[in-house]
């Protein structure tokens, strides 16, 4: 079974008091004591985040481990990537991400993961990544349409109410047909897809929110499949 797991915002990195997204990713694995690694590169592999991944999964009933593109494994990168249960994207520069796992040929190998059953999971730059296009900051302060791996259909925005430009930007680039119809999240909002569509959207904050949207007449479409108003 195909599973994607993309978080708009929280999560470990986010949310270290709440535990509850990564609890669900981990409860996705039919294994035990599922082995999760951490691919943390559109963060440049930053230490601390890394420390931090680690910091909290071996707290949990799992396997914790890493993959640095900078240092890679000792045996093959393909049998390493496929030995695992869960593979977990941070968040970062999607741009680069998506550039270095090209040229490593990452991107095949994870599409075969995916295929074999292994859950992908990832927060923002790790949520982009799946779908066809995402809303980024990867160019630097503005944010652009990216094209990206196109597991999953349509685009993506994450922290769709954590910071104040993602939500008006990702309508405008809709009106403007930049960027094709999709699916934004707030903080703390999952969104589990099943095969290629959308399963369930799961929620660490009372308050936090998922969306559909599209082009609309004079303005874009919202429409709120997840939360309180």
């Amino acid at each position: 079974m195909k599973q994607i797991i993309a978080l708009g915002g929280g999560g470990f990195s986010m949310e270290p008091d709440n535990p509850l997204l990564d609890l669900y990713i981990l409860e996705q694995s039919p294994e035990k004591t599922p082995k999760i690694c951490f691919i943390p590169t559109a963060s440049g592999d930053a230490d601390s985040y890394i420390a931090r991944f680690y910091d909290f999964f071996e707290q949990h009933d799992c396997e914790p481990s890493h993959l640095s593109l900078f240092k890679p494994p000792a045996q093959a990168l393909e049998e390493f990537v496929l030995s695992q249960d869960i593979l977990y994207v941070g968040g970062g520069n999607t741009k680069n991400l998506l550039a270095l796992w090209r040229e490593w040929g990452l991107d095949r190998i994870i599409e075969k993961a995916w295929n074999q059953g292994i859950i992908l999971a990832g927060i923002s730059a790790g949520s982009i990544c799946w779908f066809e296009q995402g809303v980024t900051d990867s160019y630097g302060d503005e944010l652009h349409p990216l094209s990206c791996l196109g597991f999953l259909s349509g685009s993506n925005c994450p922290h769709y109410d954590g910071e104040v430009d993602r939500r008006p930007v990702f309508q405008r680039l809709l009106q403007q047909e930049q960027i094709k119809p999709g699916l934004a999240a707030d903080d703390g909002v999952a969104l589990h897809f099943i095969g290629d569509g959308l399963h369930v959207a799961v929620s660490s904050r009372p308050y936090a929110k998922a969306y559909r949207v599209r082009k609309g007449y004079e303005e874009a479409v919202e429409t709120r499949f997840l939360g309180k108003t």
